[in-house]
């Protein structure tokens, strides 16, 4: 071989090598389009309209946004991402939507119980909450709220409680998205003493948290009974002006609406749509004895109605009438409460508990099926937090709130339904990677945004201070 000729086939060599990544990215003419995250190789329930369920499904991801959804030999065919999630073997699921809690009430998780609501709060939970909810508090409640709800696969979560920017604060860090409204009751709490000032507090918080990717800041007053007519009044003004949701808890118990016919006349909801105060922005907690006029006057304003079947059970509140909220199409989902009155955090027990609770109480077994409890959990949940656009399902264009979860442990051996599985085997344990907004917050059981080791030194030791504050409760062993 020349020289000549030699030095022209090294050229034409170099240039083919050159031109080898490129042309290995061509797919049938097309170049492979880059994103942050893939997720493939699992069996996707999406949620979406035809609640398709896609074995070998892949999902692109960018810009915290879901981009496309099919098989995962089309998405890898088609993207390439730096980082990459096998679900081999497992389940991909929407993440689990909690449309109802108070977060750092972790702090008080089984302070007292076996109460009915009115004496749990005015015994115990109010008197606890004076000598001991600060800033500091808040903080470390949230960070064990926020390391519980990861670990069960919840990705957002509705919250209402007292120095509510802290929490903002600790959930944005975590890298979870949360509704979270301030509180406002006609009495003087932890971080303000009057109605002036929880109004001014939330115009800031509003202020400084709007237009956030993970944060949703809305105004909280805490019920019809606690706040007044001219205050609810205000709230409304304050959300029509900032287009702030508002979170709050209405009928929860019979005594409630018992107590509202002989002040006012008229039951809550009612009272609440007379003085004008319902809309779509609205998230209302519990709902547990509304009449079957009120559920219309609920489904007329676009009102989110958020069922908290364990704590309700708990409290022994009553049992909402969630069957017929369906069937008339409310915006209904589901949440957990305050850990200090369920005890935990878990979805997974909410859904089990509100298909069978239902079940039992009306007699009929087919009553909120299992494909009707996981909506409940995801989609259903969305739309009651009014956020069916961005979340609640897996779709292109929406928000990249995923979690994996495991098919392999005892308790889901064998499987037949797949929502079956998901509602009445599935526990937290079972959730092993969780991705909000496209970043990954846990992989295999491990936390990348919270340090879980710290957090249980700082939960203990709050432990320790509201017993010392309460006068001591010998009889709770450590």
């Amino acid at each position: 071989m020349s020289k000549k000729t030699f030095l022209v086939i090294t050229v034409l060599a170099t240039i083919f090598a050159n031109l080898l990544p490129v042309t290995a990215q061509r797919t049938r003419g097309r170049r492979m389009t880059r994103v942050d995250l893939l997720v493939v190789n699992g069996t996707l329930v999406t949620m979406d309209k035809g609640r398709r369920v896609i074995e070998d499904a892949g999902i692109a991801v960018s810009g915290g946004r879901i981009v496309a959804v099919g098989s995962s030999r089309d998405i890898v065919r088609m993207y390439e991402a730096p980082e990459r999630v096998d679900a081999t073997g497992k389940i991909i699921i929407p993440g689990l939507i909690n449309g109802h809690t108070h977060i750092p009430m972790t702090l008080f998780r089984g302070l007292a119980d076996d109460l009915d609501l009115q004496d749990w709060l005015t015994k115990y939970i109010f008197p606890a909450e004076a000598k001991n909810v600060s800033e500091e508090f808040v903080r470390a409640g949230t960070r064990l709220g926020l390391a519980e709800m990861i670990r069960g696969g919840t990705t957002t979560y509705c919250d209402m409680y007292y120095f509510e920017d802290a929490i903002a604060d600790e959930t944005a860090k975590a890298g979870v998205r949360g509704v979270l409204g301030e509180t406002v009751i006609d009495f003087p709490v932890a971080d303000n003493k009057t109605h002036a000032e929880a109004m001014a507090y939330t115009e800031k918080f509003v202020k400084k948290w709007k237009g956030h990717e993970l944060i949703t800041p809305a105004i909280a007053p805490h019920a019809p009974y606690t706040v007044s007519e001219e205050h609810l009044k205000a709230v409304r003004a304050f959300s029509d002006r900032t287009g702030s949701p508002i979170v709050t808890h209405i009928s929860e118990t019979k005594r409630e609406v018992d107590d509202s016919v002989k002040a006012k006349g008229v039951s809550p909801i009612d009272y609440l749509s007379r003085i004008g105060f319902l809309n779509e922005r609205v998230i209302a907690a519990h709902v547990v004895w509304p009449s079957a006029g009120e559920i219309g006057i609920l489904k007329r304003a676009g009102v989110g109605v958020v069922h908290n079947p364990q704590s309700n059970m708990k409290l022994a509140s009553g049992v909402s009438p969630v069957p017929k909220m369906l069937a008339d199409g409310l915006r209904i989902g589901l949440g957990t409460d305050g850990a200090a009155s369920n005890n935990d955090l878990s979805m997974w027990e909410e859904m089990d508990t509100a298909a069978k609770l239902h079940k039992l109480f009306s007699g009929d077994p087919k009553v909120i099926s299992a494909l009707e409890a996981f909506e409940l959990a995801t989609i259903r949940s969305a739309e009651a937090l009014h956020m069916e656009k961005e979340i609640g399902s897996i779709e292109k264009g929406k928000r990249a709130d995923l979690v994996i979860v495991e098919r392999d442990s005892l308790n889901k051996i064998p499987a037949y339904n797949i929502y079956s599985d998901l509602v009445y085997a599935t526990k937290a344990s079972d959730v092993q990677t969780v991705i909000i907004n496209g970043r990954v917050v846990m992989r295999d059981r491990r936390l990348l945004t919270l340090d879980e080791a710290s957090i249980k030194v700082s939960a203990r030791a709050f432990r320790d201070q509201v017993i010392k504050s309460l006068g001591g409760l010998e009889a709770q062993p450590k």
